[in-house]
């Protein structure tokens, strides 16, 4: 057994992005400025998008987005269950109502089919969620919401340097990434909001920062324009300077964080071939490259003899960190107590809500690391 404890996750922070926040907080400016500036710029070079939008997290992209498209009372909004759920409850908060479709059973992608199934004539938008670090298939899904004349908004909290079919995540339509913690880079909290639509566009920048016409930052004279004026009630939303420092060098390393997370995962595969009751993700049979944020595995239960919960437990115990994404959010008790889905209806989400676990992965893991959890993994089941 391992002598220290190896955490699910953890974020490899270099020196020079160390150096680049502490110069910031030196600076004299270290709110929305020039740093939140140039990451949203180099966001836009490295994806594709058209347009970035920096913010204090993905869930006020979510937020912000909602409110642009005026998604209220007597909406509808399709999403998979199988999600963080903070997708779910800033749906509600709106006082719309979520429609779950369902997944494919081993790649965890809202199926197109699905939905199709879930359209009604309170449909208003489609938010298909990019799982893990692969992309859901979004050529039919498009093709799906212009046939119905539906909005569409990607998830990809999961997909930084994930690409689909030749293209990144967030160079075409609509796209919200997540800078926390554990996910492929970090600005310590933080999110990024990308669109094609420039009309879009101006008004998440307008919801971000109190409904003002302009940022707190001025580009030209460093300071609030006199003329600025709250053009709707807005949040408070903005990234600041320190984040964005921190951002603008770990979008540097992106590509080596996700060339050292695919080693490890590929290794992982390699040895968990060995072991009847895991069962990893499948790759979907559509062209992309994985950013690998997560390296999930399903346990079987049965076959196991215990449950999910119980075998993180023992890896617990063996000085092995997991992660659980996610449990469906139709099965949170919540949404158990008030939506009342009939069990059976979300069969792939379902079966994968009480099976999934996430292992160890991260840039500054070692082959040995990997090694360790399969070992431990293997002692759980013997």
């Amino acid at each position: 057994m391992r002598n220290s404890f190896l955490p699910f996750s953890k974020p490899l922070i270099s020196e020079e992005g160390i150096n680049s926040v502490v110069e910031t907080l030196r600076s004299g400016w270290i709110t929305t400025g020039p740093k939140t500036a140039a990451f949203e710029s180099k966001f836009s070079e490295y994806t594709g998008a058209t347009h970035s939008v920096a913010l204090a997290s993905a869930t006020a992209g979510m937020h912000v987005l909602l409110k642009a498209l005026d998604i209220g009372p007597g909406d509808e909004v399709i999403t998979p269950s199988m999600t963080w759920v903070s997708t779910v409850n800033l749906i509600v908060l709106a006082g719309a109502t979520p429609v779950f479709a369902d997944i494919d059973k081993n790649t965890l992608m809202v199926m197109p089919e699905a939905v199709e199934r879930s359209i009604t004539s309170k449909t208003k938008l489609i938010i298909p969620v990019h799982f893990a670090g692969a992309p859901a298939d979004m050529q039919p899904i498009r093709k799906i919401a212009e046939k119905n004349n539906l909005l569409l908004a990607e998830d990809a909290a999961h997909a930084m340097g994930t690409v689909y079919q030749g293209e990144k995540i967030g160079a075409k339509g609509t796209a919200i990434f997540s800078f926390h913690p554990i996910k492929n880079i970090t600005t310590g909290e933080g999110g990024m909001f990308c669109s094609d639509d420039p009309v879009l566009i101006e008004r998440i920048k307008r919801l971000k920062f109190h409904g003002l016409g302009v940022d707190a930052y001025d580009r030209d004279t460093h300071g609030r324009s006199p003329q600025a004026e709250v053009m709707e009630p807005g949040y408070k939303y903005n990234m600041t300077d320190i984040a964005a420092a921190l951002g603008i060098s770990q979008l540097a390393m992106i590509d080596a964080f996700n060339q050292e997370r695919r080693q490890l995962a590929l290794l992982y595969r390699e040895l968990l071939g060995e072991i009847d009751e895991v069962m990893p993700l499948s790759d979907p049979a559509y062209e992309f490259s994985h950013a690998w944020h997560l390296f999930i595995i399903r346990l079987d239960i049965e076959k196991a003899g215990m449950s999910r919960d119980a075998f993180m437990q023992e890896l617990k115990l063996r000085n092995i960190g997991t992660g659980l994404h996610f449990r469906a959010a139709h099965m949170q008790r919540y949404y158990r107590e008030t939506m009342n889905i009939r069990p059976g209806v979300l069969p792939n989400t379902e079966w994968n809500s009480d099976r999934i676990c996430s292992l160890p992965l991260f840039p500054g893991m070692t082959d040995g690391d990997v090694r360790d959890v399969v070992d431990a993994i293997k002692d759980v089941l013997k």
